[in-house]
């Protein structure tokens, strides 16, 4: 890979609602928890260096969540770099509560969403959340309900972009019919490519797509993947996140990481350019063009 200073400026820009443009590498700060998203960190003057070193590296697009810990990672989030640089978004999300270790439970209802955006600006020490992301639709909860609430915030100044997480196609039309959306993530990577459908309606609409779990790289494509790693003198997770740039321009990934030298090394990805040949080869692998 090239020697040129690691920077997330290399990946380019994603607009966000045409209001707020990122580097389209991200970070997500989820594992800056203990075992199980639960709890602090073991180290927490190490989890305090990743997220420094993110805004450090040029990363100005930092995803958590009021149920990551819960409320460490927000807590951890302002402790590391309040008050935040220019230009840096800080994107939340609502709607799951968390019983225990590796437990969630659902709960978009309108009362506990206004009380999750309460809690996630305090946290945050923020006056306004800049994109707020409904993480998931309640089973039991009208889908509507849930986001005429993150409207109704967005009315009231308190939300300034609403966002998705884990929907489908029809989900993100419904939610479009009552307040502008600027972003979905759902789980995707190189390895995942359930949503492709969804990545390709994003991209189509003006939407970015934040990948969760994007570094799922490895299980199939081996030879391939070993082989243009190789080429590029780059890791099988760095040419992942390389394929993810190039798969669409409204792509965002946002890898997490607990360890700084990891979070380099993801960064790094934002200047790997694959030729069309390595992507058309990676994205044409029939075990994953199979799964679609």
């Amino acid at each position: 890979m090239s020697k040129e200073k690691l920077s997330a400026t290399s990946a380019g820009q994603v607009s966000l609602g045409d209001e707020l443009s990122v580097n389209r590498l991200g970070y997500g700060a989820m594992r800056l928890t203990g075992e199980g998203i639960w709890g602090p960190p073991k180290d927490r003057k190490a989890a305090l260096a990743v997220l420094r070193r993110a805004v450090e590296l040029d990363v100005n697009f930092i995803d958590t969540a009021d149920s990551y810990g819960p409320y460490v990672n927000e807590e951890l989030i302002a402790e590391a770099l309040f008050p935040y640089p220019p230009r840096l978004v800080i994107a939340t999300k609502g709607g799951w509560n968390r019983p225990g270790p590796n437990q969630w439970t659902h709960d978009a209802t309108p009362s506990h969403l206004r009380q999750a955006v309460e809690g996630s600006l305090k946290r945050l020490r923020l006056d306004r959340i800049d994109v707020y992301q409904l993480h998931t639709p309640d089973p039991v909860v009208s889908f509507d309900a849930s986001v005429e609430t993150l409207a109704e915030l967005r009315n009231e100044g308190k939300i300034r972009l609403v966002a998705l997480s884990n929907v489908t196609q029809e989900h993100i039309e419904r939610a479009r019919k009552i307040v502008p959306i600027v972003s979905v993530q759902n789980r995707y990577s190189f390895d995942d490519r359930e949503w492709d459908y969804v990545v390709d309606y994003c991209q189509k609409n003006g939407l970015a797509f934040i990948p969760w779990f994007p570094l799922g790289a490895g299980k199939v494509a081996g030879e391939v993947l070993n082989r243009i790693a190789e080429a590029h003198h780059a890791s099988r997770t760095q040419i992942a996140l390389a394929w993810l740039l190039r798969r669409s321009p409204m792509m965002l990934p946002i890898p997490g990481t607990s360890s700084v030298e990891h979070l380099e090394q993801n960064v790094a990805s934002a200047s790997l350019r694959l030729t069309e040949e390595e992507f058309e080869e990676l994205s044409d692998v029939p075990e994953l063009v199979g799964s679609r």
